[in-house]
């Protein structure tokens, strides 16, 4: 759904997150990492954003201002289990 977004751990860099924006057809990804400052996130290599003081504070801000390359973020994801089975826990984002 447009504006489904989530925040997962980052594959890449060991501590840092990424956002993830549903923006019709494509999900976009944007790194978020903690510095001195704050959490942080860039929308381009050349574009560092304000700091905040938590993760949650960055969310609520991109929540309440739309970038326009970013889109909404109105439907956050959850992570749910899908197999109940202890041998085969499988986790995915569903839409609440």
């Amino acid at each position: 759904m447009e504006g489904s977004f989530l925040v997962r751990d980052s594959e890449s860099i060991p501590g840092a997150f990424c956002l993830c924006v549903r923006r019709a057809p494509f999900v976009h990804t944007y790194r978020i990492y903690s510095s001195p400052e704050g959490w942080t996130m860039t929308t381009s290599p050349q574009e560092k954003l304000q700091s905040f003081e938590t993760l949650d504070k960055l969310i609520d801000c991109f929540r309440a201002v739309i970038l326009d390359k970013m889109g909404a973020l109105l439907y956050p994801l959850e992570r749910t289990m899908l197999a109940q089975d202890s041998a085969n826990k499988e986790l995915a984002y569903m839409e609440l």
